[in-house]
């Protein structure tokens, strides 16, 4: 099975294993449009919640949407190899989901079940899959072929899509949304520079750093890009 998968993403596209950035152009008109929706909307949203939300609420919430990413961390873990890793991710959804009052109190981490970050993108980085060229996607932001590949089985790995009720489960997506956004207030301050490459280089080094589980011996990896 996993051959077969990696066959068919060898197959797909010759692209898949550029390292360059050869849709700039297009990207960079994207990160634009990003910007200036990020800016009128994204942040104003983002500031509103975190002020109008008590802590112990917007720690709660935080809590809930990072429950919710259990079940595809743990399959990616075991997709990786890494049966222990996804044996406790399985085992943290089952505690935060039942008397962690569905996710809303991380009773797993006191007991010492530690949170990982998987998904199917860096399970095809273990398979030898090659990241392919940078692509900005509309309102989501930084991404590559891969990763933009690797969405759509993510997309299946939610216990949201279990919800038999669309408007609940839209809510709960606008949630976790809202909350990822608020996360990240006050991180374009240490922009430096073009804000593109800034962005670029910054997506692919954090992305390196998720896949080979922070064990990376440089402060910045050159990917080669030519602009």
């Amino acid at each position: 099975m996993r051959k077969l998968l990696i066959l068919v993403f060898f197959l797909a596209s010759p692209l898949l294993y550029s390292e360059k950035d050869p849709f700039i152009e297009i990207n960079k008109k994207t990160h634009q449009f990003n910007q200036s929706i990020d800016n009128a909307i994204g942040v104003p949203i983002a500031k509103g919640y975190k002020t109008i939300t008590p802590d112990f609420l917007e720690v709660g919430i935080s809590n809930f949407t990072s429950n919710i990413e259990d079940i595809n961390i743990s399959l990616n873990n075991f997709l990786q190899g890494k049966f222990k890793d996804g044996l406790s991710d399985l085992l943290r959804f089952f505690i935060n989901s039942s008397i962690g009052l569905a996710g809303m109190v991380d009773v797993a981490s006191d007991l010492g079940l530690m949170k990982h970050d998987e998904d199917f993108g860096q399970t095809l980085a273990k398979w030898g899959v090659d990241h392919g060229p940078y692509i900005v996607l509309p309102v989501l932001g930084p991404s590559s072929l891969r990763d933009v590949v690797s969405k759509i089985p993510d997309a299946f790995l939610t216990p949201l899509l279990l919800i038999n009720h669309h408007r609940t489960s839209y809510e709960l997506t606008a949630v976790e949304l809202l909350d990822r956004r608020s996360r990240y207030l006050g991180l374009e301050q240490i922009v430096m520079g073009d804000d593109y490459i800034f962005f670029r280089d910054s997506y692919f080094q954090n992305r390196n750093f998720e896949i080979n589980d922070g064990l990376i011996e440089d402060d910045f990896i050159d990917f080669g890009f030519e602009d």
